[in-house]
């Protein structure tokens, strides 16, 4: 018998390398940094925008494609439910707070006002007073509130005569509204408290037009121009600053107004009367500040003029 080796035959797996994934996870990966610096872009962008710049983009944000394509409402001025429109939210009955449409106008209000900011956080003495000063930009231009406080009232009770440190104020404001040609309005309010006085033709009325006036006085005595103050008005109590309390301290203010443009016309032309009106046959015509000229005709040479002696208004 014959002996057989036997041969031994070990079998392995092939050990193969791994197959590669693709390159699907590197495209991903980049457009992850391409969104992440779009982010940081725009982020970027917003922080170096002034605020009616970022006010512009949001409006056009605000405005549905469809509607901006064929030049249709803003979806701020639609009063539709549908997603796209509604009310607009910065809207408010009353005192709107919308800017003027001219751009070059509005930023010159604005620098106004962060000049006024600056000037108060640079003062120790204004900046004590920095809750009684409220600073907005609204549909007639820069508006400048000095509320009352109960602590700090602006005038003495009842009375026109500015305290000490209001007329400190105004004084210090004074020169900074010459920094721009606009023209400003006064304004005097009250709360809903009724004036108690021995003369009862003083009212309200009488003392939110005198503390108006008085304020005009302490504007001028601090370097302001007297030829920038085109109105000085007193309202009463008709316009609350805290609407739900009519008697709150804060009612009681003195509102100046730096103008923009389009609100000064408008008060030129008010101020210019109707152009239809005629005098002495003579119609009137408007000269380049908004003031009427007439033309009377003066009386023959052959014509007795009789001298008025009293004349009754």
């Amino acid at each position: 018998m014959s002996k057989h080796k036997h041969r031994i035959i070990v079998k392995r797996a092939p050990t193969g390398k791994h197959k590669s994934h693709g390159g699907a996870w590197k495209i991903a990966y980049a457009d992850f940094m391409t969104a992440m610096m779009a982010l940081f872009l725009v982020l970027w962008l917003l922080a170096i925008s002034k605020p009616e710049q970022v006010g512009g983009i949001a409006e056009y944000f605000r405005t549905p494609l469809k509607v901006a394509l064929t030049g249709g409402q803003k979806s701020s001025t639609s009063s539709s439910i549908i997603p796209g429109g509604g009310t607009d939210p910065t809207h408010s009955d009353g005192e709107v707070n919308l800017p003027d449409t001219d751009a070059a106008d509005v930023d010159r209000l604005q620098e106004l006002k962060e000049r006024l900011d600056q000037m108060i956080e640079a003062s120790p003495v204004l900046k004590q007073f920095r809750p009684q000063l409220l600073i907005d930009i609204t549909s007639e231009g820069l508006r400048i509130q000095i509320v009352d406080s109960l602590n700090r009232p602006m005038f003495d009770l009842s009375s026109a005569r500015v305290k000490p440190y209001m007329g400190i104020i105004l004084r210090d404001i004074g020169p900074v509204l010459n920094e721009l040609p606009n023209s400003i309005t006064l304004s005097g309010h009250t709360d809903a408290t009724l004036y108690v006085s021995g003369e009862k033709s003083y009212s309200n009325w009488e003392l939110s037009a005198d503390r108006a006036n008085a304020s005009r006085r302490e504007l001028v005595a601090g370097g302001m121009q007297d030829a920038k103050v085109m109105r000085v008005i007193g309202v009463g109590s008709t316009m609350h600053l805290n609407k739900k309390n009519a008697l709150d301290p804060t009612n009681r203010r003195i509102s100046i107004i730096v103008l923009n443009r389009r609100a000064q016309a408008r008060i030129e032309q008010e101020n210019a009367g109707d152009t239809n009106v005629k005098i002495d046959g003579k119609s009137p015509t408007a000269d380049q500040f908004g003031k009427v000229v007439t033309s009377v005709p003066a009386a023959p040479p052959s014509q007795n003029v009789p001298k008025a002696s009293a004349v009754k208004l």
